[in-house]
Parts: C-alpha cells; structure tokens; sequence
C-alpha cells in the first residue's frame, strides 16, 4: 500500500510538470516558492523528496523528485536535516534541536497536535447539564500544564509516527492522592500497549518537587494519554496535576530548528536545549542572549520581560534571631527579602528596615545537649545524659540513655535539619530560607510568594531500641511528637509528609486553615531511615500581589524518640544480667518486664500485654480487656474465636471460628456533590491467627481481586494491616475505560480492646439506635476497636464496634451490614458501626437446648423422642439423642394407685354402713322397751322422761316390733350428738302430743 501512494504521488507530480510548462508564461520558481517533504516511506524503506510549491499555479519549474535519504536516517542533537542537500546542519544560535526528538517546554497555549479530551466518569448518569465537562480541560500555564481541579475525567492526547523505537518522558507534579493518574499508550487500532502497573500508574510526589516519568515506544503510531480524574468525596477541591518538559525521541528527522522561547536563550550554534536567562534579564523568541533590564526595572530568572520595582513594604523584609556570640548573647535582626526587588529610596510610602533588637541571653541548649564556649550546643558524650542546662552527667548503675531528639529552643536550625523554599510556576524563592528560628519557635519564611511551598525537613537516620527490649518484635521502633499553630486568613495549608528509605514522599497528615497550638504524633512502625518534612502553603492560587505574608505557622518542639544518632536527655532502668555491682544491661525476653526490686527480667501475668517501650515495673503489663487474651510475646490482645456469658445461671459458650477469615462490605453507592459514585469497603479481621493483623485495604491497585501485594511495585502498594481498614472503591465506568480504582485506604482499629455484652467498653459505646433490635433473648456480642492515630477531623483517634448477633437464618459466616442512617458505616467519621449477623454467633448447644416427648405405650415398650427448643437459638455442641425405647405395662401404674384406692374405699364405706346399721338397730329396740316400760310402770303423765340403766332389756332385741320408724338423718344426728356429749347414759324425751319421737343417745 505506502508503495502504491509512493509511486501514486510520484506519478501525479510527473504529469503535472508537463501541463504547468505548457500553461503560458509562468516565472521560474525561486527557493523561496517551494519547500520540501519526504513521501511516505515504502514497504523497502525507501522515500522521495519531492518540491512542494506554498502556492500553486505560481511558478514553474520546480526541482525533480530524487530519492531520499533511508527512513530510519536522523541527525544528532543540536542538529536538523536540512533538506535541499539532505545533509545534517548544526542550528543557529537563537535554536535548538533534539535530533531524532521533539520536546515540549512552552505552554503558553496547547501545542499544535496535542488535544484534550473530557469525559464525565458516570456515563449512564441522569443527564443533568450541571454534570457537564464541558469547561474542563488541561490548561496552559506558561512554564507548565495544569490539569482540571473538578470531577470530570480529562485526557491529554497525542499521537506521534515513530520510524524506530524510542522513549517519551516528562516532569510532573502530583501530590493529591484524591486525583487518579494514568500514563498510557494506544496503537494506531486504539488498542492500549502492554504497560506495567508502575509505567501506568504515576507515583505520587513531594509537595514542591518535580517527578520524571519514562516510557518506551514502539516504532509506529503510538498515541499517548496523560488521564486524570478527581474524586471530591469531601467537597474539598483537588490539587492539580502539573506537567512540564514532555520530550519524545525516535522521530526519523527534524527539518528545522526550534526557536528559544521568550525568557530563554542559546547563543552557541548547535544546542540541544535553550538556557533560562538570569535575573533582572530578558530575551525575545529566539535569543541567542539575554538583555539587562533597565536600572528602575526588575526581572525573575526566565521572564521575558521586566517591570517597574515596586516601593519597599514590610512584606519586603523579615527578621531573624543571631546565633548565640562568645557571651552568650542573642538579638534579632531584620533581612530584605533577598533578592531585593523594592526601592526604599525617594518613593512615596516605602519603608525602610527597622533597627536591629536589643541583645539578649540566648536561650538553653536543648535536652541532650550541653553548652560550649558559651555560645555553642554540643551533643552530650554517650553514655550520659543532660537537661539542655547543667552539664553532661553518665547515667547511674542499672540505668542508659533515652536516646533521641528534643527540640524545643531555636537559636539554631538542628545540623539534622534543613530548610528550602520552592515554587511551582517560578524560581523566586529557592535561594530562600523557607522557615526562621524565632527563640521558642521556628516559624515559617516570608517565601517570595503567597503560593510557595516552604519546606523544613528532619532527617532520622534511623531508630535504635532500648537495650532491654532490643530482642522484641516491636511494632513501634519510635514516635514523632510536634506541637504546633497556625494563623491563617486564606486557604493556608500545612501538610506533614514523610519518606521512608529514600523512595517516596506521602502525606501522613494535613491541615487547612487556622489552628490552634495542638500535638500531633506519628508511630514508626518499622526500623529504616526516614525524613519528615513540613510543607506550608500560604494558598494554592498564583498571584504577583502579596496578601498573605503574615499567615504563619510556628512549631514549638520536635521530640523523636529511639533516634540512632540522638543524644539523651534522661536515664531509664534497664534489665542486668545479674544483681552484682557493675552488671551491664542486658535485653529481656519478649513479653518480660523489669522488675523494681532485682532489675531483673519476668514474664507478664497471663493475658496482660506491654504497651510500648515502657517496661519498667510489673504494671507496665496491662490487663487485657474482657473476652481477650494476649499472644505469647505479651504485644498485642486478641480474641481466639471463643466467647463465654453468664445469663440466668446459665453459662453460654460461643465458637466464632467461622468468623475468623475475613470479612468484607462494600456499602454504597454513594455520591460526591458533583454526582460521582464511590464506594467504601470495609475489611475486617474478627478473631484468631495469634493477633496478627490480617485485614488488608490497598492503594492504587488495578485488580481488587489480587491479594498478592508482592506482585506490584512497592511503591504503588500503599496498604495498611490492620483488624479493621476502609479503602474508597471508584468503579469501572461500563465502557472499558478504566477499571476499578483503590484508593484513600485507612485503618480504623490498631488495638482490640475487649469482646463483651455490654454496651460500653473503655470510653467506646454502641448506640443501639442504628440497627433494629432483636426480638430473640441471646444478648448482642459486641467486639470494640480502637485506632489511635489522631488526624485533623478525629482528634480522639477512631473507633469501631461489630455486633455479632445470633441469627440461624444467615449462616455460619452470615452477613455483615451497616446502619442506614449511617451509610458509609460511620455518622461523624470517627466512630464506625456494623452488625454481623450469623448462626455463629449463637451459643454452643447444650442439653438445655432440647426437650423429650414420650409416645404411647404400645405392646409393652414406650418410645422417647428428642426435639430442640423452638426457636432454636444455638450451633454444633451436642447432637439430638436418638429415639429411645423402654418396656410398659398397660395399665398404668396411677391407674393402679386410683383403683386400690377406690376399692379400699369402697370396703370402708360398706364397713361403716354396716356398723351403723347394726348401731341403728339396737337404738330401736332401746327405744321400743322403753316405750313399752313408760306404759306399764310410768304412767303419770306430768313425767317428761324415764330411763333405763344401761343393759336393761336387751334381751329378745331381735323380736320388737316397730310401729313408727324415723328417718334415717335423724338418727345420724343423734348418734353424732351422742359422741359430742360423751355421756355414758342414754335419755328419751317424751313429748305425748307428737306423734314422732326423736331419740337421743
């Protein structure tokens, strides 16, 4: 195909040369009225030159087509191809050349051939026209390309034709990690390149300092795409990524030279790249030197143009404190802001510089130094140990040095500290000091602009562990203690970074705006070299005008412990080998303490842990919280996946081992004001593995499926280790765009504090109000965290509570949830919630958990079944019994008990009837003969009754004859009424005028 349009092109031209000779008149064609390209290079590598004219139809007689030089043929840098001998030439002074590249430093305006392209992330968004992006692009800066600050999702593209490989590379500045950046390359199919993670994915840098990234190429057409993306989760603004110098090597040939830009000069033939003109200087395009700017007139390095000085003002100059002289005295002087730029001289309203102070005793060394020649602070000797003020004392027997770092007077910058000043968009203030000493205080510089970064920086070389505890597995090698202020009118910003070994510098913590003094500490959590750097930014928005000069920041004292080259301000007990005199320190064991009386090392009590360094005394052991326990090194509590309560005399026991993996929740979506959609996942290591931290959120990462964090570079994996960790998930968009981004991981529990019923453990609480309450009677297990690293929102640290709750309907490993009043699991961002519900966390079964049921008896044998309780509120333990069978008899035996019973009744029923009857009987015949002896021997009738002695005609009892009978309940109550009396004789009452005769006895 490139040899059909070779030849095609080649063609055309040739039959046109006729046609132009025979259309009249025309004049010669002059070198100016034409210039030369190559044709496309054929399948062989071959190429014509041919003439092109500026306008056609102008001339005649334009130079034949020859053939080319090969295409993979380029100059050297400094050099261009110049193309009417084909021959490599140097280029002028004024110009520069890379050669077989092309670079790209002046961004007053996108260049030709490069584009931005804005997309919004959330495609299948509601179509609302404030989600536009529209407005949004990479915007020129002058010296460098700033892009968006908004949630949109905006590419750089270009696309260069390489003839063989090369190599693309650029300086950039990106230090928000709530900004994605993506490095990518695209064939001409639009299908992306092979690229690594670390050649994707940009690292993030220091505030104030400039990265380069490289990338090789293919030969070919590689389109190339600078991407980023904002993530307002907060509503606080991103800060931009910024690109400068993007060069690219591996074009085949440059016809032509580059022009210096203004500011900028080359002034020897041959240059590859144009110099940056010095101060009160000035250059055109193309300068081959720079021009003095008049006397009344000023200029910064690299400014193609000078401006009138403006009068001096008290934002001009600042004041420092002398270093201490041979009497031991101090004062404070006051410094224009070099370089001087203002006239104080015959202008109307400047000022000029106020008289130097009065002297002044210095202030006292800092702990661990001691004073020499009155006037200069020499670290204390090892071994020994001062306050800053009385001199160097060697620690007493038993005891070493506190090694380490305390500063908290500032006569003079530490020698292990440094300070700098540096500017994005200009070189103003890099020969500044970016902070001053101010006695008690060091505070920040008066920068040359509001925008500067002014750097202060403590480098540790590393950390050395106390003697007595140098053989522990230490989680903290050492901690970092500053106080601090800042008074602030604008959007100023202090950002604490650190950089570990020298590879990458990351903010560990920022603050906007005023704050009063306050503590801020940083734990080491591993032994290597580190530098802690101080970054205060009046604002982020360039200007020329200062406004902002008296917004400061003053750090009152810097303490570093287990410093490697520290000096000591005290002394601490350490462990001896032996009791004897002059015994030498010695590391204890892991998990022991030293002992007060014999300096001697002893293990903690069971389930107590060491907290820190402290080792000195058995309470430096500390009691584990309920339902913990420590592991074998006395560092840490965890629960080992087993609970136990006590509830009505009931022991209830838990085995949460199905818990122990862990688990994850992903809640959401949710959505930044702008309508971009996030995500939280949340991990979290429940129990078990010893207390090892084995919940891990990730950075940066491509893959959320990927738990090999070895696999990628070290430097994109920034992760943490923790029980509990929150990263922010931004997902795939649907178009193949981009895949799922990690990002903002954070831990949210360091220390597990105790597992219990109760709802308040150690200051944490659980409000009851964000999950449902649960209508079964098993209590709630709640499991408390806490994570101690204070931030700018949190000033108490984070917590977090997981409520286990006994559900059979979830499973072993169940369901973890957050409130939905408080769907990003936390209604304050400090104090996190969540509820796990599982089969789990009911208790072990017991035999209190079923009940029998007994069957019939049939044919003898009776069988006993076993159910659960219902509901059934427990897991594994014991099984069910099996039916169980057991001989009967039909008839029961309290059947048995009631028909013994009825017929022992029955017989004593029949027994007193029968006895009563008899008694009824001889009631009669008593009653008869004495009505038969009234007739014959009483016969007065005044007489009201006659007995008969007992015994009396008893005789012929069974003859008598009965003429009135009464009723049977008359003679029950007489006989009743008897026994009542107990009288031994019998008496009838007689009443002649009544028929009836009632009868007592």
């Amino acid at each position: 195909m490139e040899l059909r349009l070779a030849c095609g092109w080649v063609t055309l031209l040739l039959c046109a040369l006729p046609r132009l000779r025979a259309a009249g008149d025309l004049p010669l064609c002059q070198e100016t009225d034409y210039y030369f390209e190559y044709t496309e290079c054929d399948s062989t590598g071959s190429r014509w030159r041919v003439a092109i004219p500026h306008r056609q139809g102008s001339c005649s007689g334009l130079p034949e087509p020859v053939r080319g030089t090969d295409c993979t043929f380029s100059c050297e840098a400094g050099e261009f191809l110049e193309m009417s001998s084909q021959q490599c030439t140097a280029c002028a002074a004024g110009s520069y050349s890379l050669g077989s590249g092309v670079r790209f430093d002046q961004w007053d305006s996108i260049p030709a051939g490069f584009s931005s392209l804005a997309t919004y992330m959330e495609p299948e968004g509601s179509g609302d026209e404030s989600l536009s992006c529209n407005n949004s692009s990479w915007t020129p800066q002058g010296t460098h390309l700033e892009s968006n600050r908004d949630e949109c999702t905006v590419s750089l593209v270009y696309a260069v034709h390489l003839m063989k490989q090369g190599s693309v590379s650029f300086d950039y500045q990106y230090v928000d990690n709530n900004v994605f950046f993506e490095f990518f390359i695209q064939n001409d199919q639009c299908q992306e390149m092979d690229q690594t993670a670390d050649q994707k994915w940009i690292k993030l840098t220091s505030n104030g300092e400039w990265g380069t990234h490289t990338v090789n190429l293919k030969s070919g057409t590689n389109i190339l795409y600078w991407r980023t993306t904002g993530i307002l989760l907060g509503g606080k603004p991103v800060k931009p990524v910024l690109l400068k110098n993007i060069q690219i090597e591996g074009v085949a040939y440059t016809s032509e030279c580059f022009p210096c830009r203004p500011g900028t000069f080359s002034k020897t033939p041959g240059s590859s790249s144009c110099d940056l003109c010095p101060r009160n200087t000035y250059s055109n395009k193309g300068a081959s030197s720079c021009t003095p700017c008049p006397e009344a007139q000023y200029s910064e390095e690299g400014w193609a143009e000078c401006k009138e000085r403006p009068p001096c003002s008290e934002k001009d100059y600042f004041q420092i404190h002398t270093a201490c002289d041979s009497n031991g005295k101090t004062q404070v002087l006051y410094r224009w802001v070099e370089p001087k730029v203002c006239v104080e001289d015959n202008v109307t309203g400047a000022v000029t510089l106020p008289p130097s102070g009065e002297k002044e005793d210095c202030p006292p060394c800092n702990p661990g130094f001691y004073t020499h020649n009155s006037s200069t602070c020499l670290p204390c000797p090892p071994g020994t140990f001062s306050d800053g003020i009385t001199d160097c004392q060697a620690c007493p027997a038993g005891t070493e040095p506190s090694l380490g770092y305390e500063y908290k007077w500032w006569n003079i910058l530490p020698r292990n500290m440094k300070t700098s000043c540096f500017n994005v968009g200009n070189s103003k203030c890099d020969d500044m000091n970016g902070w001053e000493v101010a006695g008690d205080h060091i505070r920040s510089g008066i920068g040359g602009s509001d925008n500067d970064y002014l750097i202060l920086t403590l480098r540790v070389p590393g950390f050395k562990l106390p003697t007595s505890v140098a053989g522990v597995t230490a989680s903290e090698f050492g901690r970092i203690t500053f106080v601090f202020e800042t008074i602030c009118s604008a959007d100023c910003e202090l950002y604490f970074m650190m950089d570990v070994n020298r590879k990458s510098t990351n903010v560990v913590e920022s603050w906007e705006g005023t704050k009063s003094r306050r503590a801020y500490t940083h734990i080491m959590t591993k032994n290597a070299s580190v530098s802690y750097t101080w970054a205060f930014q009046r604002t982020n928005k360039p200007s020329d005008v200062r406004r902002y000069v008296n917004d400061i920041v003053k750090i009152y004292s810097i303490t570093v412990t287990n410093a490697l080259d520290g000096s000591a301000s005290s002394c601490h007990a350490c462990a001896l080998v032996s009791q004897e005199s002059g015994s030498s320190c010695v590391p204890c064991p892991a998990g022991h303490f030293i002992d007060k009386d014999t300096n001697q090392c002893q293990e903690c009590p069971p389930n107590t842990f060491l907290s820190g360094h402290h080792i000195y005394g058995e309470e430096a052991c500390q009691q584990c919280g309920p339902g913990s326990k420590s592991n074998k090194e006395h560092s840490v509590c965890f629960s080992d996946c087993s609970f136990s309560h006590t509830d009505q005399n009931r022991t209830l026991t838990y085995d949460l081992s199905a818990l122990s993996s862990v688990g994850s929740i992903m809640n959401g979506p949710s959505f930044t004001s702008k309508g971009t959609k996030y995500y939280h996942q949340f991990n979290i290591s429940l129990c078990g593995p010893e207390g090892r931290k084995v919940a891990v959120c990730t950075d940066n990462v491509t893959d959320l499926s990927s738990k090999d964090l070895q696999s990628e570079s070290a430097a994109l994996n920034n992760y943490v280790e923790t029980f509990v960790c929150q990263s922010t998930i931004i997902p795939a968009d649907g178009r193949g765009f981009r895949t799922a981004l990690s990002s903002q991981s954070i831990s949210l529990a360091d220390t597990f504090l105790g597992a219990t019923v109760e709802s308040t453990l150690d200051g944490v609480s659980v409000r009851p109000d964000l999950f449902p309450e649960t209508s079964r009677k098993l209590p709630d297990i709640n499991f408390f965290y806490r994570s101690p690293r204070i931030t700018a929102s949190c000033e108490h640290g984070r917590s977090a509570v997981i409520t286990l709750r006994c559900n059979p309907e979830k499973g072993e490993r169940g369901e973890l949830t957050v409130s939905s009043k408080c769907p990003a699991g936390t209604c304050d961002g400090c104090m996190f919630y969540f509820l796990w519900e599982s089969s789990s966390a009911c208790p072990i079964c017991t035999e209190a958990d079923y009940h029998s049921i007994e069957g019939a008896c049939k044919g003898g044998m009776q069988d006993t079944l076993y159910v659960w309780n219902e509901p059934k509120l427990c897991t594994k333990g014991v099984s069910l019994p099996e039916k169980s069978s057991a001989p009967c008899e039909a008839v029961p035996l309290w059947l048995k008990v009631g028909i013994g019973g009825g017929a022992f009744m029955a017989v004593l029923l029949i027994s007193l009837t029968c006895y009563f009857w008899k008694k009824n009987k001889r009631l009669e015949y008593k009653y008869s003969r004495l009505v038969m002896s009234a007739n014959k021997e009483c016969e007065l009738p005044a007489a009201d009754s006659c007995a008969l002695a007992e015994g009396e005609g008893e005789e012929n009892e069974d003859d008598v004859v009965y003429s009135n009978t009464p009723s049977l309940l008359g003679k029950l109550k007489a006989i009743a009424s008897k026994q009542g009396e107990g009288e031994s004789s019998e008496s009838v009452q007689l009443k002649s005028s009544q028929a009836e005769r009632w009868v007592w006895g």
